[in-house]
């Protein structure tokens, strides 16, 4: 009918202007999938995606977030060596403050190293130079932490204020650095909840009530507009809330006690009800639970008999991932080490 007001053929609209090849190559060139270490790498992730990992305390959500900063903020080649990380900046903010910067330079230097590999560690060694293998470490762990922006928040108004500075941070990074933000981590959500549950509903000068639930959608509002401007992946973190018998459509169900060696938490106190049952209510209001893209359940599982350290000979603690949204029908379990994570075959 368009076709027709305009004078032209009425199903000229119909006419395919690029193949479906054509249009796939646009696609993947303008937004690539992101190569993320395991057990994040089964779905493929691309920038303007909202990835929320949720799991108790001690299941591996901290250490997910810092091996994916360390492969946003290490570089694709160095100097001839290839190290297979995309050169990107990353904007951390801890909300739980419990951020461990050692632990980012162990996994950092870690994987280094192994970038570098035994033959340059030899070419080095036959120049009888250890000291020009330390300055090419040291430079590159430089040049990394450079592009990594750690910002700590003690309440949601601070968590607010960071990400409306989101977008001059970004632009400052590319002015001096000539790179933007990539990766937004949020370490946890959920961190504020009781203290914004707790605070009597005030209202601002426009009018508007300041509560739990219009602050989430203020932080959703902010993460929206930036992604607007700048296509990035956010990650996101999420502890669980337990509820006694309380079970809805969104809720994430613990693991099988089948996986328990005994029914008590690592440090030997009785579970409590809710957890023995595995009930876990979703406490997120319904614009983050539908501005989430992708959704990661973590699970810590007793200390099982048969996974030891090399070095130490000790039993390693061991975590499952499991894919929720979308669902893969899979559960992986993975292990922590010095470098990262190992997966369990």
């Amino acid at each position: 009918m368009a076709g027709g007001a305009g004078g032209g053929p009425p199903r000229d609209w119909l006419s395919v202007d690029e193949t479906a090849a054509a249009f796939l190559s646009r696609s993947l060139s303008t937004r690539p999938p992101i190569l993320l270490p395991p057990s994040l790498h089964r779905a493929p992730l691309r920038p303007g995606n909202v990835v929320e990992i949720a799991g108790p305390s001690g299941s591996g959500k901290s250490q997910l977030l810092l091996m994916s900063a360390v492969q946003c903020i290490l570089p694709k080649e160095w100097e001839g060596v290839y190290f297979g990380g995309l050169g990107k900046a990353v904007m951390y903010i801890d909300l739980d403050c419990r951020f461990d910067v050692l632990r980012l330079a162990q996994i950092l230097r870690k994987r280094i190293a192994a970038g570098c590999g035994s033959v340059h560690h030899e070419e080095f060694e036959t120049d009888g130079s250890k000291d020009k293998f330390r300055l090419f470490e040291s430079t590159l762990f430089s040049d990394c932490m450079k592009r990594f922006l750690y910002v700590r928040c003690y309440n949601s108004s601070e968590l607010i204020a960071a990400l409306k500075s989101l977008k001059s941070q970004s632009e400052a990074r590319n002015e001096i650095f000539d790179i933007g933000v990539y990766f937004l981590m949020l370490d946890s959500i959920g961190a504020f909840y009781w203290i914004d549950r707790a605070l009597q509903p005030t209202r601002e000068s426009k009018g508007k009530t300041l509560s739990f639930q219009s602050i989430t959608e203020t932080v959703v509002q902010e993460i929206h507009k930036f992604l607007q401007l700048q296509p990035i992946l956010v990650l996101v973190t999420k502890a669980p809330i337990y509820g006694e018998g309380i079970t809805t459509s969104n809720d994430f169900q613990r693991g099988s006690p089948k996986y328990m060696s005994e029914d008590s938490t690592p440090l030997g106190y009785p579970k409590r009800e809710e957890e023995r049952n595995g009930s876990c209510r979703e406490y997120m209001p319904s614009a983050w639970q539908t501005f989430v893209t992708h959704r990661i359940k973590l699970q810590d599982l007793a200390q099982e008999p048969g996974f030891f350290s090399e070095q130490e000979n000790a039993i390693l603690s061991v975590h499952t991932c499991e894919w929720v949204q979308p669902s893969l029908n899979s559960k992986e379990k993975f292990y922590i080490k010095d470098d990262g994570v190992g997966l369990i075959q």
